[in-house]
């Protein structure tokens, strides 16, 4: 008994071992296949294994993906390999829905459109639909994750039989299967995009969230022409007359999108359907609300829309008077002149239909009065005028207090209707209003701790905030004096260096930072940064280069110093917001210096002397203290304040019978800019910054580089802004195409301190008649800035916008644009001075300028409202010319108004 019983033991251990060792051997091929990126082996691999025996695969499969994100640049495809069957593995090995999902979702593993989907599926199909549904349901919510794992995600779907998760991501991936499968069908007889749709059982969820969606997919927003054969909105209001989409909630969805707005693109697809599913005028009637709120805030495609459809409801008797009181309240608010012109059309005739409702009309109707548009101006007050016996006495003041803000060219018919209160509010003096003097700011001092340092080094734009870069990058040389351990240890904390080894890393400016921070770990070969820290701009090189090159030859020489001795702090960190330095306070830098016994950074004392201010109170005291220093850099220093003009450039265009090789060239092409010849910055200042005493070639060049930067210009020379303005018009000029953000260093040009000259001018014209918006909006401000310092040329702004306009290289309507802004502030006199300068040029002109009459247009209301008179030449002739265009209209509006 005994012996059977021992051998029965031992029989029985030899199984449990046995079996553990088998179990094992899976485990290990199972990880062999992951590890050798053979996916399709692992479905089968895992079937063997129990929840134990997964957890322990799992902790291995979490560990080799940590180890192959080494793998990336250096085993690419190996990599990619090894996570596709990481991505299976883990989805069989993780017992709860949310491990799962954040598995399946994390972005290393994600792949692309849906590869693996299969092999997912085959390892999950014996887990609980509870659990299919909950991953389901969170890969869903996950937008990026969405998009991607749409043939996942739609399998457990139709497993588990949860819900169709309507949301963004999985309705892009939706779309994309769609769109690929159209591709690929096109060239075969395979269903078209409507009997696809029709027989996806999801097609009903989907659609009807994919007209509600913020950002349309791709393919819903091809048009007819583009691809008939899958057409979107066609497909979808065929679905809606076959009652497989509910008709009301497609109306009710399309509507909703399109109240709430956006990007032209993005609507596209809801107001085709809608249009193309065509709704009744009763159904239109219950949506009334809808419709008016479309018309006051959605783009103007959708607003001209609904405008038409409450148009036709007005006619036919089904729109209330309160609804065309609200609808043109919100339409006479916008800007576009066409949806104005259209909705006061629409008011005379419900007014011609209804006259008792001229009293809800009318104080809508007014809100033109303050239109910048005079023409506008004039037909709503035609209208007020035709039907104002109509109203009573209270909404009688009501629309004469609004009269007060029409043009003074209608306020004598305004007068005529509203009695003499408008008299005498017409007797008010004009006063010009300017902008505030800005005062410059004072630069706060760096960081005081390191921490506090180092998050300033982190933050967002640090790098595209000129103020914000310098005190950051001034705070770095001073606590790498201080502490270089502490500050080397907290940067290897913060920042993940391991690209700053390759110089290209270098190359973009929002990293011009790390150049500093990879000089104090000693990541970079000195030689390297010697080279660059000595680098001069080639006879040939754009002005932005050159610029650019100053600011990188800075910080390659603090690259090289930083955390030495010879670089306790740096003394170009201005001390004022414009960039500049106060000259008292570089004399006590220099003075510190001296007594440290430390000779200065040839760049950091350059571009010292570039940024001390010349013209203040404290410059002749800095100027004879600076020269009792006893220093070489103290005796440079009082020799610079003591120069009048130590930088000097000019600018000009060639014609072209100087050189017939310039026959097709834009104007801006053949500018020229001169540098003046200037041997102390030739011969004492470091290479980088030679270029400024003349040495770059002068001829006309035309820069074909990205342009950035442009920001830190000003900083650079903001004692010079004549120079500034002379390296900053090559870049303006590309405004005139379709480049953005070109006038950028117009703020600092306005702000800086120097003398102002035709560069300046220059600039300011090309900046009025940029082809951006919002670059003009700082052409503006630059303008008011220069005209509240009394600094303002407008005569000479007005010449070059002369030819600039006779050129072609500035658009009127641009132009027209700018001026009006500027002149809504209050300016009116400052712009009518400006266009009073450029204007006879162009009237005197043999063939008219194309689109004139809306410069004229503005110069009429700045006479109108600041009282201008007298003759401009070229004027009259345009006036008395026949036809209705707004050119003569408009020019003898003007004519008139300065004859008053």
């Amino acid at each position: 008994m005994g012996t059977e019983s021992a051998v029965g033991t031992t029989k029985g251990e030899g199984a449990e071992v046995t079996e553990e060792t088998d179990v094992a051997v899976e485990t290990g091929k199972l990880i062999e296949a992951v590890r050798g990126g053979r996916a399709d082996e692992v479905p089968a691999l895992l079937e063997g294994l129990g929840a134990a025996e997964r957890k322990t695969v799992l902790a291995e499969l979490k560990a080799l993906r940590t180890e192959v994100r080494s793998w990336e640049s250096k085993r690419p495809r190996e990599a990619a390999d090894v996570r596709r069957a990481l991505y299976v593995a883990g989805a069989g090995c993780h017992p709860g829905a949310s491990g799962a999902a954040t598995w399946l979702g994390g972005r290393d593993l994600l792949p692309w459109r849906s590869e693996g989907a299969d092999l997912v599926l085959q390892v999950v199909a014996d887990f609980p639909p509870e659990w299919q549904a909950d991953v389901a349901g969170r890969l869903a919510a996950r937008p990026s994750v969405a998009e991607h794992s749409y043939q996942l995600i739609r399998g457990l779907v139709e497993r588990s039989g949860c819900a169709v998760p309507a949301t963004d991501g999985y309705v892009l991936g939706w779309a994309w299967e769609f769109h690929a499968g159209s591709r690929w069908r096109r060239s075969f007889e395979d269903p078209e995009l409507l009997e696809r749709l029709r027989e996806d059982s999801q097609t009903p969820v989907l659609a009807l969230h994919a007209l509600s969606m913020t950002e349309s997919p791709d393919a819903l927003t091809w048009t007819l022409t583009e691809a008939p054969h899958a057409h979107w909105p066609t497909a979808v209001a065929a679905l809606v007359g076959e009652g497989l989409l509910g008709r009301a909630e497609v109306l009710d969805t399309t509507l909703s999108r399109l109240l709430r707005g956006g990007r032209p693109r993005d609507l596209r697809f809801p107001l085709d359907v809608l249009r193309l599913v065509e709704p009744t005028a009763a159904e239109f009637r219950e949506r009334i609300p809808d419709l008016v709120g479309m018309t006051a805030d959605t783009p103007s495609p959708i607003a001209g829309y609904a405008q038409e459809v409450l148009a036709e409801l007005a006619d036919g008797g089904a729109l209330s008077t309160a609804a065309l009181a609200e609808m043109t309240s919100a339409v006479l608010f916008r800007t576009e002149k066409k949806l104005i012109r259209s909705q006061l059309t629409l008011v005379g005739k419900a007014l011609a239909r209804e006259p008792g409702a001229a009293g809800e009309l009318l104080p809508a109707v007014a809100e033109v009065f303050g239109n910048e548009d005079t023409d506008l101006q004039g037909r709503a007050l035609k209208l007020v005028g035709r039907h104002l016996a109509a109203v009573d006495e209270s909404v009688r003041r009501e629309l004469a207090d609004q009269a007060g803000l029409l043009s003074p060219a209608h306020r004598q018919v305004a007068v005529e209707l509203f009695g003499e209160a408008l008299e005498e509010e017409s007797g008010l003096p004009y006063e010009e209003i300017l902008p505030p003097v800005p005062e410059p700011q004072r630069v706060r001092p760096p960081a005081a701790t390191v921490e506090e340092l180092v998050e300033d080094l982190l933050a967002k734009g640090v790098s595209d905030d000129p103020v914000r870069f310098e005190r950051a990058l001034d705070g770095l040389v001073r606590h790498a004096h201080r502490d270089r351990e502490a500050l080397t240890r907290a940067v290897r904390e913060a920042f993940t260096t391991t690209s700053w080894q390759e110089p290209h890393h270098f190359s973009y400016g929002f990293r011009a930072l790390h150049a500093v921070l990879a000089g104090l770990l000693g990541l970079l070969e000195p030689s390297w940064i010697e080279a660059r820290r000595v680098r001069e701009p080639e006879t040939t090189a754009c002005f932005h280069e050159a610029l650019t090159g100053i600011r990188d030859a800075r910080l390659w020489e603090t690259s090289a110093l930083i955390g030495t001795d010879a670089l306790p702090f740096l003394l170009a960190s201005p001390t004022v917001s414009t960039g500049g330095i106060d000259p008292l306070v570089l004399v006590e830098r220099l003075r510190a210096y001296r007594d440290a016994g430390v000779e200065p950074a040839p760049a950091d004392l350059a571009q010292a002397l570039l940024r001390v201010l010349r013209t203040g109170p404290d410059a002749g005291r800095a100027e004879g203290e600076a020269s009792a220093l006893g220093t070489v850099a103290g005796q440079r220093l009082g020799a610079w304040l003591r120069a009048d003009e130590p930088l000097a450039a000019t600018v000009r265009f060639l014609e072209r019978e100087e050189d017939r090789s310039l026959e097709r060239w834009s104007v801006v092409q053949r500018m020229v800019v001169e540098l003046a010849d200037r041997a102390v910055v030739r011969e004492e200042f470091p290479p980088s910054f030679r270029w400024l005493g003349g040495t770059l070639e002068t001829a006309p060049r035309r820069c074909y580089h990205w342009v950035s930067g442009g920001e830190h210009w000003a900083q650079i020379l903001p004692a010079d802004r004549e120079v500034l303005a002379a390296c900053c018009v090559p870049s303006l000029a590309r405004g005139s195409d379709s480049s953005r953000e070109t006038t950028d260093p117009l703020t600092g040009i306005a702000e800086a301190e120097g003398r102002v000259g035709r560069a300046v001018a220059v600039t300011l014209a090309l900046g009025l008649g940029d082809g951006d918006a919002d670059d003009r909006l700082r052409a503006v401000d630059a303008l008011l800035v220069l005209a509240s310092r009394g600094d303002l040329d407008a005569r000479r702004v007005g010449d070059e916008l002369a030819w600039l306009l006779a050129e072609g290289s500035v658009k009127p309507n641009r132009l027209a644009d700018a001026a009006r802004t500027a002149a809504a502030t209050g300016a009116y006199g400052t712009v009518w001075a400006v266009l009073a300068a450029a204007l006879p040029e162009v009237l005197g002109a043999g063939k008219p300028v194309r689109g004139l009459g809306e410069v004229l247009a503005v110069a009429a209301d700045c006479v109108e409202r600041c009282g201008a008179r007298g003759e401009l030449a070229g004027l009259d002739g345009v006036a008395s010319a026949k036809g209705a265009t707004q050119l003569v209209a408009q020019a003898k509006r003007l004519r008139d108004a300065l004859r008053r």
